[in-house]
């Protein structure tokens, strides 16, 4: 049953209007402002786990028009290397400057407090002999002061000269100098340190202070630009690697960091592109295989289908024909698949009117499909891969999916819903894969080709096709899957003649 509704207004099918939904396809309703609304006799469709496949899922952070926008990013913090060199220098710098500092601090310290006492030695001796002449006193010296320090005492009683060093009031230290006298009296003199002194080491510990600051500060602007330069190497290396995985096998890491400096960075890249090329080389054989051996099938499997076609009228013969053609389904798809693998496929583009394009083409493929054109629109593609892509994905539905089976169109996007079990989660977390139908209930139902073929048409049409299983709205990701849902978000600008195509940057979340 088809029907065809305009943007204003809801249609009426048999007198009751449909409920309009706006739907994401990530899930939840209005996920993004680019997701288009849909609508479905049912209404919403439920959230659900999706898979990104085609050309709206190649580059990380470019932005397909037709795409919603990406949710919230994971929390947390990401600090980049030049920002962590320049932490770990300025930290190191700083270690070694108050080790310096410290050690210059008390050296000064200590080589001050020895003049200090050379100085008082000398006068103790000028002193002693100003004394025993019978001069008058200089110096201020005292003769047995019973100020003076016990252990600086004692030595002089052992008949020896001796400087010591006492901590004085707020930490300033006194100089005593004191010598034995013939008469057994002690002669002995105290000095202070000197203001001037005190003045120099606070001069010191102020230059050491700001020389401290000065090499954290230069060292942490050497390690931002030593960093910085580390880190655009290795941003043009991942963003050459993305593209190398991406398909551009075409791309060297080594050519895109550029530089003479051979270092880790260089190794880096050389051994990324040493790999890329195996596994290039590797699925190339592959390929050539594949096509290969398909293509020497196909001829046999002709011969055989037309010889099937001769034998007479009956049951045997329709089992015959039925698995010959099957085979011959079979071979003409893997061949298909060894095309588009090779990445030499180009779209033939042209001017249509996707509504009413699906509307036709659904029509003659399966009468019993439910068409909604919501929105009408006109694009620029490749009409016989765009007929492959939603064939397949219809097939698809009709095997392992349960009736209704419905197609929207809204614009630029194209959604098929079946009533079925949905999409195995195998195939939601990895992508369609050839010969591998993602779950043993699909065994005997198909080799996994159908979703691989519509995944590499929608590549080489420059589009977006996502898969997710739909379930009741609100109800949790445990709760029992009520069909299976594609999405194909035809691009805004048609593919080159290079088979890529214009991205817009993607804005932040």
């Amino acid at each position: 049953m088809f029907r065809r509704r305009g943007r204003a207004g809801g249609a009426v099918d048999g007198g009751v209007p449909h409920a309009r939904a706006a739907v994401g396809d990530g899930g939840g309703p209005g996920t993004g402002p680019a997701d288009p609304y849909v609508m479905f006799p049912d209404g919403p469709e439920p959230g659900g786990p999706e898979v990104l496949v085609g050309a709206g899922a190649r580059a990380s952070g470019a932005h397909d028009p037709a795409a919603p926008e990406s949710g919230p990013r994971a929390p947390g913090m990401r600090t980049g290397l030049r920002w962590k060199l320049s932490a770990a220098i300025a930290l190191v710098g700083a270690l070694v400057a108050v080790a310096l500092s410290l050690v210059v601090h008390n050296a000064a310290r200590v080589s001050m407090l020895d003049n200090s006492r050379d100085l008082a030695d000398e006068r103790i001796q000028v002193a002693q002999r100003m004394y025993e002449s019978g001069r008058t006193q200089a110096f201020g010296v005292k003769v047995d002061d019973p100020g003076i320090p016990r252990d600086l005492l004692a030595r002089v009683k052992q008949g020896r000269r001796a400087t010591y060093v006492a901590e004085g009031l707020h930490g300033v230290p006194d100089i005593w100098a004191a010598v034995p006298l013939k008469d057994g009296r002690v002669l002995s003199l105290q000095t202070t340190f000197t203001d001037r002194s005190a003045s120099v080491m606070n001069d010191l510990d102020e230059a050491l202070l700001i020389g401290s600051i000065a090499v954290v500060l230069g060292g942490s602007a050497i390690g931002v630009l030593i960093g910085g330069q580390m880190s655009r190497r290795l941003r043009k290396a991942a963003a050459a690697a993305n593209r190398v995985a991406m398909g551009e096998t075409e791309v060297r890491v080594r050519d895109a960091i550029g530089g003479v400096v051979r270092d880790e960075t260089d190794d880096l890249a050389r051994a990324v592109d040493a790999m890329a090329e195996a596994l290039q080389q590797r699925i190339e054989a592959e390929r050539r295989v594949t096509a290969d051996i398909a293509h020497e099938l196909r001829t046999p499997v002709t011969g055989l289908l037309t010889a099937a076609e001769l034998l007479p009228p009956g049951r045997p013969t329709e089992l015959v024909l039925d698995r010959a053609k099957a085979m011959r389904t079979l071979v003409e798809d893997v061949l298909e698949v060894a095309r588009l693998d090779g990445a030499s496929e180009r779209a033939e583009l042209q001017d249509i009117m996707l509504g009413q394009f699906v509307t036709r083409r659904v029509a003659v493929k399966d009468a019993g499909v439910e068409v909604t054109v919501v929105h009408e629109s006109a694009v620029t593609t490749d009409p016989r891969r765009l007929e492959r892509v939603l064939f397949n994905l219809l097939a698809n539905a009709a095997r392992h999916g349960r009736p209704p089976v419905r197609v929207s169109v809204e614009g630029r996007v194209i959604r098929v819903r079946d009533h079925g079990p949905g999409f195995p989660e195998k195939l939601l977390e990895e992508g369609p894969s050839r010969f591998r139908t993602g779950s043993p209930d699909r065994a005997g139902r198909g080799h996994g080709l159908g979703l691989t073929i519509a995944a590499g048409q929608a590549r080489v049409l420059g589009a977006r096709l996502t898969f997710r299983n739909v379930r009741a709205p609100g109800a949790p990701g445990s709760a029992p899957v009520e069909g299976a849902l594609a999405v194909l978000w035809l691009p805004e600008h048609a593919p080159t003649s290079t088979g890529s195509y214009p991205m817009l940057p993607r804005s932040a979340p």
